[in-house]
């Protein structure tokens, strides 16, 4: 199954993201081909306000035992975290 992940940092937390994201990116690499896509969010004025990942998985019980151990999580930067179900179609624009 994939996933849509959208995870909310909270107030002031550009910071602790930045000292968190090594941790992140390793565990996002051990992952491998179960991340489809990933990157930041943005606000309107450029700055980091969240993650976005496109995440294939077993089933939603996976995917949450991923996040529960998730750095950007036990660290406390994502606090709002969003997911629903995807079809991905396309992939750099080939049909997947």
């Amino acid at each position: 199954m994939q996933f849509l992940v959208k995870a909310y940092d909270g107030e002031n937390m550009l910071e602790k993201r930045m000292e968190v994201r090594p941790r992140h990116l390793e565990g996002m690499k051990n992952l491998g081909k179960q991340v489809i896509c990933a990157g930041g969010l943005l606000d309107e004025a450029g700055k980091m306000k969240g993650s976005a990942l496109i995440m294939e998985f077993e089933n939603r019980t996976a995917l949450d035992e991923y996040l529960r151990n998730e750095p950007y999580v036990v660290e406390g930067v994502w606090q709002r975290i969003e997911v629903d179900n995807m079809n991905v179609v396309l992939l750099n624009g080939e049909k997947r």
